[in-house]
């Protein structure tokens, strides 16, 4: 069944850590390992998925060719450490995804990123965007301009936020020393028993998680549980395998070992959730008959549809749609700020441009970004 779902899957991300991408003993990048990786990639690709890699390994890639050795990096060191790795990383990505056929587009974010609505709306689009000209994004955390304080930490946590941020279907996270969840650390303890299947996350589920050592990023395995915690929560199936040796996705798709976290909801339904019930709405757009039945046809909504704004709203807000009587059709995330959105309404896209001086959204609210009130 799992492997069904991992078929079926409409968008995959695909984390790999520091450990496997970077040879710690001398901070080369494994480039063979990576070329394979990208043809488990292709296969990947070829049969309908949509990928998206979450990376790791600028901080190690970058530490040996500035002199930095193995020793414990001050915050300053590490962010330019990141500088200089992330340049190799980049050209590595690119060099392997390009001889099997693929395109990368690098991506950096940062966790303010996520908290931010218009700058996660921004990276949703981009990323959206690059996934329709067939590209791969690449992503990783920019530790060049992150501090301490507002580091995810790890990237475990951060690709749990991608694939939440963009509704993804699977989480394959890539482990250097582990390939599953175990009742114990089987590395100690010969009766460790492997879990197949997490359907919910308990306390003993947790407890497990604590016993299990993990080296891949600060926390281990315990940082993996919080990655599925989320990932589940946003209606995405997580799995954690082995990503040592050959071809680990193939190994995968093939029936290799690994531990399923398994989502309640489609990651579609956890979106409209999590529009619907989560975002506070910041302010109000009245729409003529005209839109509301173009909405009801699942078509998104534009500007020209637009008779009235309310309130004090950024991009990438929440925001009620209303009916001319005052009845609530449904709420979504806005693409344009209250002013400038009361610039455009009632009119065509085509004259968003001239009005503003900018190319923005076609739409005001995208589909993609819309709950109906029948839809809740």
């Amino acid at each position: 069944m799992n492997l069904k779902l991992l078929n079926d899957a409409k968008r995959i991300i695909v984390k790999i850590g520091s450990t496997l991408l970077v040879d710690p003993e001398n901070g080369n990048i494994r480039v063979d390992w990576l070329r394979l990786l990208a043809e488990d990639l292709k296969t990947m690709s070829e049969s309908g998925s949509e990928i998206i890699i979450v990376t790791s390994g600028a901080i190690a890639a970058g530490r040996r060719d500035l002199g930095l050795g193995s020793d414990r990096l001050r915050l300053e060191e590490s962010q330019a450490a990141a500088a200089s790795g992330q340049v190799r990383l980049a050209h590595a990505y690119a060099s392997a995804l390009q001889a099997s056929g693929l395109i990368a587009a690098q991506v950096l974010l940062t966790i303010d990123d996520m908290d931010s609505r218009r700058r996660y709306l921004n990276a949703r689009n981009t990323i959206t965007t690059l996934l329709q000209l067939n590209a791969i994004p690449v992503i990783n955390e920019n530790d060049t301009i992150a501090t301490t304080e507002i580091r995810f930490g790890d990237n475990d946590r951060l690709a749990a936020g991608v694939a939440a941020m963009m509704s993804a279907d699977v989480l394959i996270l890539l482990s250097s020393d582990i390939d599953g969840l175990y009742s114990a650390d089987p590395n100690s303890d010969k009766k460790a028993e492997w879990i197949p299947v997490v359907q919910r996350i308990t306390p003993e589920i947790e407890a497990m998680a604590g016993s299990t050592i993990s080296s891949d990023s600060s926390g281990g395995m315990v940082t993996k549980l919080i990655a599925a915690r989320a990932a589940t929560a946003a209606g995405c199936n997580m799995v954690i395998t082995s990503g040592k040796g050959r071809k680990p996705l193939q190994r995968l798709l093939s029936g290799g070992r690994s531990t399923w976290f398994m989502a309640k909801r489609s990651p579609i339904s956890a979106r409209k959730h999590w529009i619907f019930s989560v975002l506070q709405p910041r302010g109000e757009l009245v729409v003529d008959n005209g839109a509301v039945d173009a909405l009801d046809r699942g078509k998104s909504l534009l500007p020209a549809g637009v008779k009235v704004v309310e309130g004090n709203f950024e991009r990438g807000d929440s925001v009620l749609v209303l009916d001319l009587n005052g009845n609530k059709v449904g709420r979504g995330l806005v693409a344009y700020s209250a002013a400038d959105a009361t610039k455009i309404i009632g009119h065509k896209t085509t004259a968003i441009e001239k009005i503003l001086g900018y190319s923005g959204r076609d739409e005001m609210i995208h589909r993609d970004d819309l709950v109906l009130e029948n839809e809740k």
